[in-house]
């Protein structure tokens, strides 16, 4: 056989091999990784990642910004042989070259053996975290998570319906938003037109969310809106321009307008705060726009605002 094919035939070799890794990966809901569970391990009830029934084994999946990674492989290059008697490993995956520890330690007072792996990815790092108690060491050994992390797959966008379909409130308008991206899951969502490369308050956006606290009273709605609209983040010198009871759906709430600065860019914005209050929880919605661009993006959140349902 010719070089030439046989290198053919390896590549081909490698992308079967590849294809067959991607086939048996399972990404739970909401996750950029993906890999093939040891057995007994399903998809997690209250966390993104997998778990026993007995919810004694967790394998925790994440995401961490994209510096992460090559900050670990710097530090684990600096000092090779790790610190406080845990050694980094370096293991190939499909997504590239990833790193892991496995220290002993106590959740409580049980013996648990923890493993920890950063992956790369193209605009985050891959992380994953797992953790086995002493009565189920003989069956996931470290050889057997190594096996489950050599497995490990990345896929760079999560489709929007699982993202949508893990909110607990239903989104049935995005008004054209370009991203649409979990910042908690469950718990927060971004849309944007924009991205975190070219600056997200370029361009409109908006953040979607549920907060735990409430007013007491419906007298202290219009001081909660207040407050709570001066720990939007990445805002600068915000003044409010208005700020008034509203019926949202039927339910009261409260709009709040700002004026301000955000960004690297310093760009002008205004700002838009809707809090639609329930019985336990509220749901606060922000839309944020070049001033600019104010007029036609407003319209826009307003849709995505009244598109907002409860889950049945």
């Amino acid at each position: 056989m010719t070089p030439i094919r046989v290198l053919a035939a390896v590549a081909l070799l490698i992308a079967a091999t590849c294809s067959a890794f991607a086939a048996d990966a399972v990404f739970p809901p909401g996750a950029h990784v993906g890999m093939k569970p040891l057995v007994g391990l399903n998809r997690a009830k209250t966390f993104i990642g997998f778990e026993t029934e007995d919810q004694g084994v967790k394998v925790l999946i994440a995401d961490l910004p994209a510096d992460a990674y090559n900050e670990v492989v710097n530090a684990f290059k600096a000092n090779p042989g790790g610190t406080g008697g845990i050694k980094p490993e370096s293991l190939e995956t499909a997504a590239g070259l990833a790193y892991y520890t496995v220290e002993s330690a106590r959740d409580g007072t049980t013996n648990v053996r923890r493993y920890s792996m950063i992956l790369p990815g193209p605009t985050f790092s891959g992380y994953v975290a797992v953790q086995v108690p002493e009565n189920a060491s003989r069956i996931y050994t470290d050889d057997a998570i190594r096996q489950m992390f050599a497995s490990a797959v990345i896929r760079t966008e999560v489709p929007v319906d699982e993202q949508l379909g893990m909110m607990p409130f239903k989104v049935t308008q995005l008004s054209d938003f370009k991203n649409v991206r979990m910042l908690a899951p469950g718990a927060a969502l971004l849309v944007a037109d924009g991205d975190e490369k070219s600056g997200l308050e370029t361009k409109p956006f908006m953040l979607l969310g549920i907060i735990a606290s409430a007013p007491a009273s419906p007298d202290d709605r219009g001081r909660f809106a207040q407050q709570i609209a001066t720990t939007i983040p990445g805002v600068r010198d915000g003044r409010i321009t208005m700020s008034e009871p509203i019926r949202i759906d039927g339910q009261p709430g409260f709009e709040t307008r700002i004026d301000a600065t955000s960004g690297k860019d310093n760009t002008p914005v205004t700002i838009v705060q809707w809090l639609r209050f329930g019985a336990q929880t509220s749901m606060r919605i922000i839309g944020s726009s070049p001033r600019t661009d104010w007029d036609k993006a407003f319209p826009r959140f307003r849709a995505v605002r009244d598109g907002i349902q409860p889950r049945g």
